[in-house]
């Protein structure tokens, strides 16, 4: 399995990202300069966490025109998965692969810290071995993580299923005091309706590992190796 992650200046979560994909898949990944043209032959592509560019002008927008973005919106919509993570869930709403944008957290403060989520969609190449309803801890880590959509967007995302992950506590309960930057319907992570593209703001592979704390985070990645070794 080739799998690429694409490195932009400020991101801090690349490396995690190659390491969590090349335990799960034992292959090592593809890393990828944001200035190329191409990316290399790929059966997954991710856009990790960090600060692309700094977040200077807004989170994921200077990013998503760089010139790896028209390789990587190219091969998207030519079916290659694309799993894009806090900064990457920003460029991926910036480049118009998913809908919505991330706007700043309600609390306007920086938010770092284990939270759980409750998984909403198994049906995706990036959640098929979690469970439907199951509660995991993932790591968060943004100040841009409050999720907004009009309510005819948000509407069409809950009829399609398109909801993968929701903030919870937790017991599960989803509630307005589970919800830590004020994302719409508590919402931390989607997909679009093939299912092959998915973006969220919590940091899976900061948890891929016991000796991390937690391995909650493994399963996506092993949910990518299973699918696209199928």
């Amino acid at each position: 399995m080739k799998s690429s992650v694409i490195i932009f200046p400020g991101s801090n979560c690349d490396r995690d990202a190659a390491v969590a994909l090349q335990a799960a898949t034992g292959t090592a990944a593809q890393m990828v300069w944001h200035g190329d043209s191409t990316v290399p032959d790929s059966d997954i592509i991710v856009l990790p966490g960090g600060f692309s560019f700094g977040d200077y002008l807004r989170c994921g927008a200077m990013a998503a025109h760089s010139p790896i973005m028209r390789d990587v919106v190219a091969k998207a919509k030519a079916g290659v998965p694309i799993l894009g993570i806090c900064n990457g869930f920003q460029m991926l709403t910036e480049t118009g692969l998913l809908p919505g944008i991330l706007m700043r957290n309600a609390s306007l403060n920086f938010i770092c810290r284990d939270l759980h989520l409750k998984v909403e969609n198994t049906n995706t190449p990036f959640t098929s071995q979690y469970s439907q309803g199951q509660i995991i801890r993932i790591p968060v880590a943004h100040h841009d993580g409050n999720f907004f959509a009009d309510q005819e967007t948000l509407a069409q995302l809950e009829e399609e299923g398109r909801v993968a992950f929701r903030y919870c506590d937790k017991a599960g309960t989803v509630s307005a005091a589970a919800n830590p930057n004020g994302s719409c319907n508590n919402i931390a992570g989607i997909a679009d309706d093939s299912g092959k593209i998915l973006g969220l703001m919590p940091h899976p592979e900061r948890l891929n590992d016991p000796s991390l704390g937690g391995s909650d985070g493994s399963i996506m990645f092993r949910s990518i190796a299973q699918a696209l070794a199928a």
